[in-house]
């Protein structure tokens, strides 16, 4: 074997085995990538988790609203992406507690009975306005002595949360999408989407509520999304009981 065809050889073995690393050093950081991803939805490869869907507050049982559907297929991507399955479950089917399947609730109180009952065990300190003669304040979020009212189409908010049971890291999370109108959930889980890395950095495995305003949906739909506050420990602060007035 003379000098160049030593060279030739030495150069495709040298080029094989660089292939080879950049394949294993690839592989091993899109693993990592998946793993970290896992643990954050509560999802390990073949796990089952729960969609719980609302009806359209204003039209038959099993109807669901466009963009709720649309939240629906977002929340999937995700779950496929994680190598694990989702059953869809309709929010007055779902009789059982949380803990051990990962959950994604969606919808406001007024059209999501499940929801309804996470905010009240979960998230005591957040008040929502459901009465249907409440005009302007229909929707309206109440957090921490603040109010967050819906101006449709301009200004709408969302909550955005990730509750784990009893606050135990091991325990299955539920994740809740409660906005003030269909377009606002969608847009909830698509920030979902794009940001849970950063969350996950921030807050690894543990509890989250976030506060999220829709801006300009009428124009923009769900992709305009700003981060209001963290308004975690407001929320699950109970609310203060107002101080009796004794009789003069």
């Amino acid at each position: 074997m003379n000098d160049d065809v030593r060279n030739i050889v030495l150069g495709v073995v040298a080029a094989g085995v660089s292939a080879s690393l950049g394949w294993v050093a690839r592989t091993y950081l899109w693993r990592r990538r998946l793993r970290r991803k896992q643990v954050f939805f509560g999802l390990p490869d073949h796990s089952e988790s729960l969609l719980v869907v609302n009806r359209n507050a204003g039209g038959p049982e099993l109807s669901v609203m466009r963009h709720d559907v649309f939240a629906l297929l977002e929340l999937s991507a995700l779950i496929k992406d994680c190598n694990a399955h989702a059953q869809v479950v309709a929010h007055d089917a779902t009789q059982q507690g949380f803990g051990e399947r990962t959950e994604f609730c969606l919808g406001g109180p007024a059209s999501n009975r499940r929801m309804a009952a996470h905010l009240s065990s979960l998230l005591p300190g957040v008040r929502i306005n459901v009465e249907a003669e409440a005009g302007p304040e229909l929707g309206a979020f109440r957090i921490g002595g603040n109010d967050y009212r819906m101006q449709s189409g301009k200004s709408e908010y969302v909550l955005l949360a990730r509750l784990t049971a009893g606050g135990r890291h091991d325990a299955r999370p539920v994740f809740l999408f409660c906005g003030q109108r269909a377009i606002t959930n969608q847009a909830a889980t698509r920030y979902l989407a794009r940001h849970y890395e950063r969350l996950a950095r921030k807050h690894g495995a543990g509890s989250f509520v976030l506060l999220l305003k829709v801006v300009n949906s009428q124009a923009y739909g769900p992709d305009v999304v700003e981060l209001v506050a963290d308004v975690t420990r407001a929320a699950q602060a109970p609310v203060p009981e107002p101080a009796a007035t004794g009789a003069a």
